[in-house]
Order: structure tokens, then C-alpha cells, then sequence
């Protein structure tokens, strides 16, 4: 028995979906990509959504119809995926590392506050684990400076904060389904907004830059006509993927309800234990529980992970600090030094955590974790 740390959970009512999309008339831009992107914008409660190739092309999109450029500098967290950052580089600006709160493991507004230059254009909050960050704090930042808040929500479909859906909050907000994310359309991304302004510059830029719409040309020769008037990219996705999204979307709240029981199962085993941190409930937040993270505080990390390996539990580690990548240190990052984000990587581990874990699957995780946390 292998226990993997995330996986997708398809059925037979996925399979049919996809199978009855390739039957269709259309594979890639079709009908189904708009149902997608409605049902999807209607769950979280924004006006608009732009669905493309993946998670980073989401983030890459936002930041462009930010107007996010050269000499700019965007405020984000070291511990988060480095597409995070990286899609602040795509459009030539620069990312600036605010460490993270010891508690949440989320970037922290006082330090998004002490990072704050007049070259300052945007924050990109990332809620961890499915965490949502601080948003009363960061917006109230963000106002006062005139900053765009881009959230980016990979982890953290289905989670609220104070009452709202993550999705619904900021100017922008960007999800992930790669299958290891709440649900899956193989590989996959969306930007939720509720600009007009903001969707009609993110639907161009995932299609090279290109309008039909007569309005924005500077000629019109008919109705087969259209212009480039911008640099985008292709980052569409397809009817195939789309059709797979909306049979797991219709399944979302059993998903998330059974990452919720897992979590409750492990913090209610790890609680007492000296050695291992749970991870931190925000009050008035309800995480969608992407991950979940232990830090491992009395043993040798390395110890505790290649144990739970040995035996066949396939955990990881979220994440390494973005700027400690030898790209980032080889171009300007090489003194930045964030001591929460630091000390919380040397002792994180994440354990197997996606809804179609067993009851039995995670006992022996927990077992296992015992065992080796305590000897």
C-alpha cells in the first residue's frame, strides 16, 4: 500500500463527461469553458471568470491586467510556490518577499506594511494550505496605498473568510486544478473579478492579444475580422478539461466537507503531542484544507520524513522559501533572509491529505507519525 500526499478522485460520471465533450463538435474553446467559468464565478460569488491553461497562467494573466510592468514591485510571500513570484517577473517587474505570520504560516500585513516602497504596485496574498490569509488587514493596506490585491487562492477553493467566499474579495483571484488542488481538469486555471474592465483585458490576454469586438479595432472589415492590439499569450484551455471541471465542481462541497473531516481526524491525534505543531484555525475562516502541514519540532525533520517515506506515506514539503532558489539568489535576492518563513520550512511536513483518503489510509499515517516523532 502506497499512500500518495494528494491526489485527484475521478469517477465514472468524470469519464462520461469528457467522453460525451469529445464526442462534441468542439475540443478546445467551446460552449463548455463558459459553463465552467459561470459555475464556477456563481460557487464563489464573483461577477466574472476567465478560465486558462493552468494555475500559473491565472496568476501570469492577473498580473498583467493589473498593468503590473517595468520598475513596479510586487509584495508576496516567500512560502508559496514560485509560480507566485514568477508571474511577477513574467511582466518585468519585481517580487518583494514579506515574511509570514509563525501562527498561520501566511504573509504578515505588518510586514506587507514595512515593504511598502512608492514603486509598489500590488500585493499577491497566497493562503496556504487553504488558510485565507488576513484580507481585512491587507485590504485596509491596500487602499491606503492604492495597491491591487491579487489573491492568489490555489490552495484555498471552497474556503471562507468572515462570511465570504474566498473568490469574491479582491480585484483578482486565481485558482489551481491540477489534480492534486480540490478539483481537477487535468491541468487548469481560473481568475475570478468582479471588473468588467479587468475580465475584458484577461479574456484578450489568453488569446494572443486578439478582439472580435468592433469597438476596440481600428478598422473592421467584417464579420470575420479581428486584431491583435495587445501581447498576449495562448493560455485558453479546452472543452475537454472544462467538461471535467464542471462534473467535479458538482461535487465540491462533498470534497471539501471530507478534506475537513481529515483534518479534524489528524489535529485531534496530534493535539497532545509535544513534539508536532497542528496547524493554526484563524478565527472566523473555514479552510478548504489543500494541505496539511505539521511542523516537527523535537526530532530530526529528515528523520520523520524519510520514516513515513520508508514506509510507503508519500509526504512532502511546502514549500521552500521562493528566494532561496538559485535563480533568485543568482539575479538580486541573494541577501534576503525571511526568519519565520525559514524556521517554519526546516520543521514543515506535509502529510496525505485529499478526499478520497480512508479513515484506514490515515490511521496508518497517524500511527506511523507517532511512532516516529516518539521514538
Amino acid at each position: 500500500m502506497y499512500i500518495p500526499y494528494g491526489r485527484q478522485w475521478i469517477e465514472e460520471d468524470d469519464i462520461q463527461a469528457v467522453a460525451q465533450a469529445l464526442k462534441s463538435d468542439y475540443l478546445t474553446t467551446g460552449p463548455r469553458v463558459e459553463e465552467f467559468e459561470r459555475y464556477v464565478a456563481d460557487y464563489v460569488g464573483a461577477k466574472y471568470a476567465v478560465a486558462v491553461s493552468n494555475g500559473t497562467a491565472a496568476l501570469h494573466a492577473a498580473c498583467y491586467a493589473a498593468g503590473i510592468g517595468e520598475g513596479d514591485e510586487v509584495i508576496t510571500s516567500p512560502i508559496t510556490f514560485v509560480a507566485s513570484a514568477n508571474s511577477v517577473l513574467y511582466c518585468g517587474a519585481k517580487p518583494v518577499f514579506a515574511d509570514i505570520d509563525p501562527n498561520t504560516y501566511n504573509i504578515d500585513p505588518a510586514e506587507i506594511r514595512n515593504k511598502i516602497t512608492p514603486r509598489t504596485k500590488a500585493i499577491i496574498p497566497v493562503h496556504f494550505t487553504g488558510q485565507p490569509c488576513d484580507m481585512d488587514k491587507i485590504r485596509e493596506i491596500a487602499l491606503e496605498h492604492n495597491l491591487i490585491v491579487i489573491e492568489d487562492a490555489a490552495h484555498a477553493l471552497g474556503a471562507d473568510y468572515k462570511g465570504k467566499r474566498i473568490g469574491s474579495i479582491s480585484e483578482m483571484t486565481t485558482f489551481s486544478f491540477h489534480p492534486v488542488k480540490h478539483i481537477t481538469t487535468g491541468e487548469g486555471g481560473m481568475i475570478m473579478t468582479d471588473q468588467k474592465e479587468l475580465y475584458e483585458r484577461l479574456l484578450m490576454f489568453r488569446s494572443h492579444g486578439i478582439t472580435r469586438d468592433s469597438s476596440k479595432m481600428t478598422a473592421h472589415d467584417g464579420a470575420w475580422y479581428y486584431q491583435q492590439i495587445d501581447l498576449g499569450f495562448n493560455y485558453r484551455i479546452t472543452d475537454v478539461q472544462c467538461a471535467l471541471g464542471l462534473s467535479q465542481m458538482k461535487k465540491i462541497d462533498l470534497f471539501i466537507r471530507r478534506r475537513r473531516e481529515i483534518a479534524a481526524r489528524y489535529n485531534e491525534a496530534f493535539r497532545q503531542m509535544d513534539g508536532i505543531k497542528i496547524p493554526f484555525q484563524a478565527e472566523g475562516c473555514h479552510n478548504s484544507w489543500h494541505l496539511y502541514v505539521i511542523q516537527v519540532l523535537n526530532e530530526d525533520r529528515q528523520k520523520v520524513f524519510d520514516g513515513l517515506t520508508k514506509r510507503n506515506i508519500g509526504v512532502n514539503v511546502h514549500y521552500i522559501p521562493v528566494y532561496t532558489q538559485p535563480y533568485y539568489r543568482n539575479n538580486g535576492y541573494a541577501d534576503i533572509m525571511c526568519s519565520h518563513s525559514e524556521r517554519a520550512y526546516a520543521r514543515f511536513i506535509s502529510l496525505p491529505m485529499y478526499a478520497k483518503l480512508t479513515d484506514h489510509e490515515q490511521d496508518y499515517v497517524i500511527e506511523q507519525v507517532k511512532l516516529l516523532v516518539q521514538e
